[in-house]
């Protein structure tokens, strides 16, 4: 078969744990024959990471020879089509959307979280895209219903990342254990007071556990600084870890007992590899998770305000709460590799 250039284009390259965890496991799943070329932030770093041909996304004129060079155009993952965290982002991807469509390249949505959309705008402009699309897959139900309602075909699936490959992190087996791994964000709903609260039950909860901490961020323009305001309430008893590889990170799950999470991806990844998780949800994306998983957790809006009640939570969560079966994961893992098959179906 002869090679396909296809060009990949997603939140790459800006040093999201999550989106570069996308990636990863979108590179895993090309079929053979095709050629990746990376629309990134960083393209120098995303090139030594992935040994792939990478662009920088925001210089129009590279991306416009990235395009001319490929047969095929990827939306990578994700909840690229929102506008609640940013109006432009759907613009900047569904301008890219359109062009590929417009230079009549072959055209992937691929594992998309669609929204929230707000705008009547943006709501157009995410239908128009769609509908003109080779293929569509979803990770969620609110995403698919949406298309369902716009009469969009489509394949849903778990989040991909279900299915990357995991790998194991030196030293990790000779901190002490057991292991609890907290990832927090920063973000308008986790307020100081929440932070201040968080922090209590945590140093509460590791005292009546004995467990060691691991502060894991996973975007460190968004995450390290809280990680580092909490670690010195837990001086001794836990470590801040900073992994760039996205099979890394996934892989510092193996040996976690109990995972407390407010991104998406912090929790997935805990749960695929047998850790009872605790979400922490400040987006919608967060609550399908845990409504798909029965996943406990709260709304960071509606958050207790009683120190001693998170802390009990997390205790009891930590004693008898249960990590998800071995059959449940290979089931969704199973699942997850459909977005293979949309992929194999598209490139063919």
């Amino acid at each position: 078969m002869s090679k396909m250039r296809v060009l990949l284009s997603g939140y790459y390259g800006k040093g999201n744990g999550g989106d570069e965890a996308l990636l990863a496991t979108l590179l895993q799943m090309l079929p053979e024959h095709v050629t990746p070329v990376v629309l990134s932030g960083n393209p120098h770093q995303t090139r030594d990471r992935y040994l792939v041909e990478s662009s920088d996304r925001m210089a129009p004129l590279s991306v416009i020879q990235a395009l001319r060079s490929c047969d095929a155009f990827i939306w990578g993952g994700g909840s690229l089509i929102q506008d609640v965290t940013s109006s432009i982002s759907p613009f900047y991807y569904g301008s890219l959307m359109a062009l590929a469509q417009k230079m009549k390249l072959k055209t992937v949505a691929w594992a998309q979280g669609i929204g929230p959309l707000k705008r009547s705008l943006t709501r157009s402009l995410a239908r128009n895209t769609y509908s003109n699309c080779t293929k569509v897959s979803v990770r969620d139900r609110a995403s698919a219903a949406l298309l369902s309602d716009w009469q969009i075909p489509f394949i849903l699936a778990p989040d991909p990342v279900w299915a990357l490959e995991s790998k194991p992190v030196p030293g990790l087996w000779d901190l002490p254990a057991p292991r609890v791994a907290v990832t927090l964000r920063s973000h308008p709903q986790l307020t100081e007071t929440r932070l201040a609260n968080l922090t209590r039950a945590l140093v509460d909860f590791q005292k009546a556990t004995q467990t060691f901490i691991l502060l894991l961020p996973f975007q460190k323009s968004e995450d390290l600084s809280i990680a580092e305001a909490i670690q010195p309430q837990l001086a001794n008893v836990s470590k801040i870890m900073c992994l760039e590889d996205p099979q890394l990170l996934k892989g510092v799950y193996r040996g976690v007992e109990m995972a407390i999470g407010m991104r998406l991806h912090s929790l997935i990844m805990a749960a695929s590899e047998g850790c009872r998780c605790f979400a922490l949800s400040y987006d919608p994306k967060v609550n399908r998770l845990m409504e798909d998983l029965d996943m406990p957790g709260w709304d960071l809006a509606s958050l207790p305000d009683d120190v001693n009640l998170i802390g009990t939570t997390w205790i009891e969560h930590y004693a008898n709460g249960d990590a998800l079966s071995r059959e449940k994961i290979q089931f969704l893992i199973d699942r997850a590799l459909i977005h293979r098959e949309v992929l194999s179906q598209a490139l063919a």
